[in-house]
């Protein structure tokens, strides 16, 4: 075998060396850890967070990078992607990159990805990963393969040398490097295991087995991470009621056998769903699409949503057409309508133009927003976020919320609280909230912001600025009883760590 025990010896001392220094990001709007209650992700607050995500890869591939850094800087790719109201990116890697010292197809002229220069794969996602962080974005990391470029592999092992040990290790190591790290959310374990996979055998194939022995080593390291498990293609223990189904889509198994894990409300299920694109599947043709179609996606996973047993992520679905005179626009439409009602979690796939048979949200200059493709899915965010109750999009002018270079910052003077809004756009209110109680505030622009005062007496406060209606930006605030001498303090990070903001012009604002 080609790695063994000396590949497994490297990883854990590179992890063990990371998490000495690993940095504390935070997600703003979102305090982590999230957790699972029934079929929705909570945060620490016990609000309702909806994962609204794209999947951005290249780690996975021979560069060992992100694609597309070799048109532009990695900074604002991401703050691209935050600006279109996206929430979460997905990060494909590969075992091999992992285990790798180089990368390729990244521009360093002009300055640009300057901070990447020199650095090895999993330095490049450090920085990838806190940049993320920055622009307010959380990671799934997402294991697609063993070797460079595999994955139409069907295990988790097996190709390359790569053993099942090979693969656990890797999942301790990035587990330690970035447990700290809290926008690293979840590990999604295994991108669409299929071909010979089982569910529910105990054999060496069966996924389900595979998993929770995965899931319960991240567990271990980062027991605060949501654990992603992904189905497989052919037919499971216990038996099923489809006769097919997507790589990796197979869920019907968790029907007689669940995925069983040591720490309670952290699993997620995550199946893929595609077009005729993809593979011209037979209800694609079947002159009573939309119902067979409604009928598939509630025997496959619907009905674990719909049982509360676990929230569902669709890690990924894409197309290239979404006008609804195609077979392909008429599927996606119905689907981003399902995930709508339902306030279901997703990555799109892909952020890339260069996936062959989907594209991507950018065109193939890896600049410009494919228009039609980003307006379903702001309209999916802001209708999934208003199912669930959850903050809408913010950064998207699609779905009326802040810019990613316009966030909001807060303080405290005396007792009221101030919310800084650096962009002039008409229609902003503010309003607390405790209880039962609903105190309202004023907004009004002054030079290029906009500035919202509300005041309260000393307590725990929500604090939400609206726009057209809309909540786009949330936050919960402790006002201190004000001291004699004046001044008053809060509480108040998107980390919950506490940090004391005193008034005044010296204050600190929490972004």
């Amino acid at each position: 075998m080609r790695l063994c025990h000396l590949y497994r010896t490297l990883l854990i001392a590179i992890g063990v060396l990371a998490t000495l220094s690993a940095p504390a990001v935070a997600v703003a709007g979102v305090r982590p850890p999230l957790t699972t209650s029934g079929n929705a992700i909570v945060d620490a607050n016990g609000d309702r967070v909806v994962l609204q995500g794209v999947n951005w890869f290249g780690f996975e591939t021979s560069t060992h990078a992100p694609h597309g850094l070799w048109s532009r800087d990695y900074r604002s790719m991401l703050a691209q992607i935050r600006g279109q109201g996206f929430n979460t990116i997905r990060l494909p890697f590969s075992l091999q990159m992992v285990g790798s010292s180089t990368t390729s197809g990244i521009d360093f002229g002009n300055g640009r990805n300057a901070a990447l220069q020199g650095k090895a794969p999993l330095e490049v996602m450090d920085e990838i990963i806190a940049e993320a962080g920055r622009n307010d974005l959380m990671v799934i990391l997402d294991n697609h393969s063993t070797t460079d470029d595999s994955f139409t592999h069907p295990l988790w092992y097996g190709l390359g040398g790569y053993s099942e040990d090979d693969w656990v290790a890797t999942w301790r190591l990035l587990a330690t490097r970035y447990a700290r790290t809290a926008n690293v959310v979840a590990a999604d374990l295994k991108n669409e295991p299929h071909g010979e996979a089982t569910w529910g055998t105990g054999a060496a194939n069966d996924w389900r087995r595979a998993a929770e022995r995965a899931g319960a080593a991240v567990q271990a390291i980062a027991p605060h991470w949501l654990i992603v498990v992904e189905g497989i293609e052919g037919p499971v223990v216990g038996g099923q009621e489809l006769d097919r189904h997507w790589w990796g889509g197979n869920l019907e198994g968790v029907r007689a056998n669940p995925v069983r894990l040591p720490v309670a409300n952290r699993l997620v299920y995550s199946p893929h769903e595609y077009g005729p694109e993809v593979y011209p599947q037979p209800w694609f043709s079947d002159p009573n699409m939309a119902a067979t179609l409604a009928d598939r996606w509630q025997k496959g996973f619907g009905y674990i949503h719909e049982s509360g047993i676990a929230p569902i992520l669709i890690g990924e679905f894409g197309a290239k057409q979404v006008d609804p005179a195609t077979v392909e626009g008429q599927w996606i439409t119905q689907f981003a309508d399902y995930l709508a009602e339902r306030g279901m979690n997703w990555t799109f796939w892909a952020w890339n133009p260069n996936s062959g048979d989907t594209g991507g949200v950018l065109m193939d200059d890896w600049i410009t927003i494919q228009a039609e493709k980003m307006a379903l899915l702001s309209s999916l965010m802001r209708r999934g976020a208003a199912t669930t109750g959850a903050t809408p999009p913010a950064g998207s002018s699609g779905a009326g919320g802040v810019a990613t270079s316009a966030r909001p910052r807060v303080r405290v003077v005396g007792r009221t609280i101030v919310v800084r809004v650096p962009n002039t756009r008409p229609g902003y209110t503010v309003r607390t909230r405790r209880g039962g109680v609903v105190r309202r505030g004023r907004c009004a622009v002054k030079g290029a912001s906009t500035i919202c005062r509300v005041r309260v007496p000393a307590g725990r406060w929500r604090v939400e600025l609206q726009r057209s209606g809309r909540v786009v930006w949330k936050r919960t605030l402790r006002v201190r009883r004000v001291a004699p001498t004046g001044s008053a303090r809060v509480g108040a990070s998107s980390r919950g760590e506490g940090r004391e903001l005193r008034n005044g012009s010296a204050g600190r604002a929490v972004r």
